[in-house]
């Protein structure tokens, strides 16, 4: 009886360590997954992504998904690409004109994904990529383009 005890208390010990390990390792992975790496190209705040795209000096692409874009509206001036489609370089291509040094500001829901983005095509050769790190949602960068009360559409793909 006192070795099953024994057994036992180990077992529990095991699982809740192993429980314990799990939640960190979630914590860190969620951490990572929510915060914006870095990169050296310029930021935005989106009232001046708003005037820029308005006045035809930008061209603000909206990344996130159509699900996001139907739920919250998606910024006026903008052009939306979902940044999961495989052609998502080519369709941004065609809308700049072939042009790699056009200025293009990507705006997402936080600025985790535009960050993602501007490093992904300042690799694939675009020169001119803006980040728009506040998001239509907010972000420690701002409070973003909802909060901010800029004109949003209605989005019906």
């Amino acid at each position: 009886m006192n070795s099953d005890k024994h057994a036992t208390g180990l077992s529990r010990r095991r699982v809740l360590l192993g429980a314990g390990v799990l939640v960190v390792a979630l914590g860190v992975a969620r951490g990572q997954y929510l915060t914006p790496p870095t990169h050296k190209n310029s930021r935005l705040s989106v009232s001046e992504a708003h005037d820029l795209a308005l006045r035809g000096r930008i061209t603000l692409v909206d990344i996130r998904t159509p699900r996001e874009w139907r739920a919250s509206g998606v910024p006026e001036g903008g052009q939306q690409i979902d940044m999961r489609r495989e052609d998502f370089t080519d369709v941004l291509m065609q809308i700049v004109g072939s042009d790699k040094d056009a200025p293009v500001a990507l705006i997402c829901a936080r600025g985790v994904r535009s960050a993602r983005m501007t490093l992904r095509l300042s690799e694939a050769g675009f020169t001119n990529i803006i980040d728009v790190p506040e998001g239509m949602l907010g972000s420690k960068a701002g409070p973003g383009w909802i909060r901010t009360n800029l004109p949003v559409k209605q989005w019906n793909g």
